[in-house]
């Protein structure tokens, strides 16, 4: 079976799930391709058996550009529906995320694309705070351990759906005001003078292609949609991104190193996550076999800090 990925990812945390997704699939001998959704992406579904689109869940809703982008999908007729599975990252285990799906699964039924299966990640924040380095580090082995199971519902066609309720549907609605509001607030991201090296990194990750260097310096373009590539991979933390500079997050997470015991999760959204955690790596040890090297460092890990995690 051939798979196509279509991912828009800011500060590549999305992008980083779906290649493990994607790399698991091509383990069990089907092809992928992936692209980037960017401004001048065109759609390709003729000709794939099987069609994800990854975004990060921004103010519990899809990014305006994957929007735009699924709907400029070729229209197929009914009874010919191609088969999309919708991955979504976020930084928070909470249900309101859910509503995510809803707008980009209505827009492909109505372009006869039939939403089988959400995919969903959590992996640590690029905006309102820093996750310490052990949180990051159990998303990230919580993220190997999903990812084999969601190559497997995508090779069956079938997925998980998560269901919403009105109250987050309406919040959803009310709150994809960010869409026509971040080209205004992006029109006033700067970078301190002082710290800005001119490298041109922030121009570098931008999805939108909203940055350009002007006499070594970044300018900041109308068409921002608060993905926090630029203030967060900044090497010197220059960038302020205007009306978001309270909440900017700098600088990647290692992930590499020792995983939060259940004590160290943090006491922001707790339940959630640890509820997140445990019934991830409940499934590692009911399908050892599957995940054993991802279950495999989440216990040593935890074994090394000398706690006891649920995985």
């Amino acid at each position: 079976m051939k798979a196509i990925f279509y991912c828009f990812s800011g500060t590549g945390n999305t992008l980083r799930v779906m290649n493990r997704i994607k790399d698991e699939w091509e383990k069990r001998g089907h092809s992928a391709k992936l692209v980037s959704i960017l401004p001048d992406a065109e759609p390709e579904t003729e000709e794939y058996d099987r069609i994800v689109v990854g975004f990060p869940v921004h103010a519990f809703n899809a990014p305006a550009p994957v929007l735009n982008f699924i709907k400029r999908f070729p229209k197929r007729a009914k009874g010919d529906e191609k088969t999309v599975f919708l991955l979504r990252t976020s930084g928070e285990p909470v249900r309101m995320n859910d509503a995510a799906s809803v707008l980009p699964a209505r827009i492909l039924k109505r372009r006869g694309y039939e939403v089988k299966g959400d995919i969903y990640h959590v992996m640590p924040y690029n905006i309102i705070f820093r996750h310490s380095d052990e949180m990051a580090a159990r998303m990230d082995r919580v993220s190997k351990i999903k990812a084999p199971h969601d190559a497997c519902d995508l090779e069956k066609g079938e997925g998980k759906r998560y269901r919403t309720n009105l109250f987050m549907r309406i919040a959803s609605f009310f709150l994809r005001i960010e869409h026509p509001a971040m080209p205004v607030v992006g029109l006033g991201f700067r970078v301190k003078k002082d710290k800005c090296v001119g490298c041109g990194k922030c121009a570098g990750v931008c999805p939108q292609g909203n940055i350009t260097m002007k006499d070594g310096k970044p300018k900041f373009g109308g068409h921002c949609v608060a993905c926090m590539g630029c203030a967060f991979s900044c090497p010197t933390d220059a960038v302020r991104p205007s009306l978001l500079n309270g909440w900017r997050v700098n600088g990647a997470y290692p992930y590499g190193g020792l995983v939060a015991s259940d004590a160290q999760v943090c006491r922001y959204c707790r339940k959630a996550y640890l509820r997140y955690f445990h019934e991830a790596e409940e499934l590692a040890r009911q399908n050892y076999e599957m995940v054993g090297s991802a279950y495999e460092e989440s216990a040593s890990s935890a074994e090394a800090l000398g706690q006891k995690t649920a995985g």
